[in-house]
C-alpha cells in the first residue's frame, strides 16, 4: 500500500474524526501524529477534547465527584498513581443520571461540532466523543441499548470513529487511575457497543509504531481524502 491518504472525494467537506478508548490506551499519541502527517501535507485542523469542549456542566460533574466519593484530583502516571472515583462508582440513581446527562452531551455535542466545522478547518478532531459515556452504561440492559441506538441516531457520524483497543493492565501501568478489574469491564462494553452501533473502527494492541500505521491506514481506507505525504517514519513498502 502506498504510504499516502488517497481519493479525496469532496474538497468542501469537513472530516470529522473521534478517538475512544480506555485510559491510557494511547489516545493522545496517536490524535498527535495524526495531527502531524495532516499538518505536514497541509491540512487545517481543529482538536477538541469531549471533556473540556462538550460535556455540559463538566465543572461541576467534576466537582460533585470528589465531594460526594472523594475522586482524587490529577492525572495518573507511572509511579505517580490517582484513585478515581467517578465513572466507576456503580448506583442505580447515578445510573439514571447518566442517561439523562449524556443525553444532554449529545445535544450539546452537536452544536460543538456544528461550530467546528464552520472554523474552516479541514479536519476536526476529537479526543474522545459520546462513544465513550455510552460504553460506561449497562448494555446488557434493553432499555439502555434503545437508549445507545437513539443518543447514536442524534448525534454527528465521525467519518473515522477510532476504539483504540489496550491491554487493560497495560493501559492501567501507562495511567494507573482506575482499578484493572474496571478496566476489563470497560474493554467489554466498548467491544459490545461497537457490535451494537457498526461503523467503529478498532485498532488492536499492537506495539507504538504499529498502532501509528494502523490508524493511518484506516483515515486513508475510510476517510478519502487527497493525497497526503507521511512522516517517513510511517512510510509502508509498496506491496
Amino acid at each position: 500500500m502506498h504510504p499516502s491518504f488517497s481519493a479525496m472525494t469532496d474538497p468542501r467537506k469537513t472530516l470529522l474524526i473521534s478517538f475512544s478508548g480506555l485510559d491510557g490506551s494511547g489516545k493522545s499519541t496517536q490524535i498527535a501524529n495524526l495531527v502531524r502527517a495532516l499538518h505536514a501535507s497541509g491540512y487545517r485542523t481543529r482538536q477538541l477534547a469531549f471533556w473540556d469542549n462538550v460535556v455540559v456542566g463538566s465543572r461541576y460533574r467534576e466537582g460533585f465527584v470528589h465531594k460526594a466519593y472523594k475522586s482524587e484530583r490529577g492525572v495518573g502516571a507511572p509511579g505517580k498513581p490517582v484513585e478515581r472515583r467517578d465513572k466507576n462508582v456503580r448506583r442505580w440513581y447515578l445510573t439514571l443520571a447518566r442517561h439523562l446527562l449524556y443525553f444532554a452531551d449529545a445535544v450539546h455535542l452537536r452544536f460543538v461540532v456544528g461550530g467546528a466545522r464552520r472554523t474552516g478547518a479541514d479536519v476536526v478532531i476529537l479526543d474522545r466523543y459520546i462513544y465513550d459515556e455510552l460504553a460506561n452504561l449497562p448494555l446488557s440492559s434493553a432499555l439502555t441499548r434503545a437508549f445507545v441506538r437513539l443518543v447514536n441516531w442524534c448525534v454527528p457520524k465521525p467519518d473515522v470513529a477510532y476504539v483504540l483497543d489496550a491491554d487493560p493492565e497495560a493501559a492501567r501501568a501507562r495511567k494507573p487511575e482506575y482499578p484493572a478489574d474496571f478496566l476489563r469491564e470497560c474493554r467489554r462494553s466498548y467491544k459490545d457497543l461497537a457490535m451494537l452501533l457498526g461503523g467503529l473502527t478498532i485498532i488492536p494492541p499492537l506495539d507504538l509504531e504499529a498502532a501509528k500505521s494502523a490508524v493511518l491506514r484506516a483515515f486513508e481506507h475510510k476517510a478519502a481524502l487527497k493525497p497526503v505525504d507521511l512522516p517517513a517514519s510511517e512510510a509502508q513498502p509498496a506491496a
